[in-house]
């Protein structure tokens, strides 16, 4: 069970509902902690024999307040959550191993807008089904090497969504690894003039 942080960007394209403009960001590490109000990740892997369970939390929650055109104070406020669940097989092979994973991902979305002309909290929670692989490789004493790759959505729920992550890997202990690492985690979803894509 792995409790992490992220050093985070952020970028995409959000249109609360049809008609309405849509809001364009991108934001390097130093403006999302900026704008960040909380955020909470965890992760867990469990294995017997070569059945292998994998579960992933993300919580994030942010603001900003600001000017709309044509020179309107606004405030936003966006909530991003998801829940990964897959089961697969475990291969083993010379060196590492290779886990081959299927499951579903939920999700749910809550922005809102307010300023003295319009307020409006658009949501949406959908599950989308995912198919993932996962590789582990040890690279030296004490270090190894991780890759994880998945992609789902498939017009279930979102259009499309995917994500990846590589780590680096150091054993402190029998029980206590550290690691440092890169992970992208893509969604594009359209509802009812709803779109989110980032």
């Amino acid at each position: 069970m792995t409790l992490y942080g992220w050093g985070a960007g952020v970028a995409g394209d959000f249109t609360p509902f049809t008609g309405a403009p849509t809001l364009s960001f991108d934001k390097s590490l130093s403006e999302v902690l900026k704008d960040l109000d909380g955020a909470f990740f965890l992760t867990a892997l469990a294995r017997r024999g070569d059945l292998v369970l994998l579960g992933d939390l993300t919580y994030t929650t942010s603001s900003r307040a600001g000017v709309v055109p044509p020179g309107i104070p606004a405030s936003g406020e966006v909530t991003i959550r998801s829940l990964t669940f897959a089961a697969g097989k475990r291969f083993d092979m010379d060196r590492g191993s290779v886990d081959v994973l299927g499951g579903l991902r939920a999700w749910s979305l809550d922005g809102e807008v307010v300023s003295p002309v319009l307020s409006v909290s658009p949501g949406a929670n959908f599950v989308d089904p995912i198919i993932a692989v996962r590789g582990a490789m040890p690279l030296a004493d004490r270090w190894s090497l991780l890759g994880y790759f998945d992609l789902g959505g498939f017009g279930a729920g979102s259009d499309l969504t995917w994500q990846v992550a590589v780590t680096a890997n150091y054993q402190i202990n029998a029980n206590l690894h550290l690691s440092l690492g890169y992970r992208h985690l893509y969604l594009d979803y359209s509802d009812g003039g709803t779109v989110f894509e980032g």
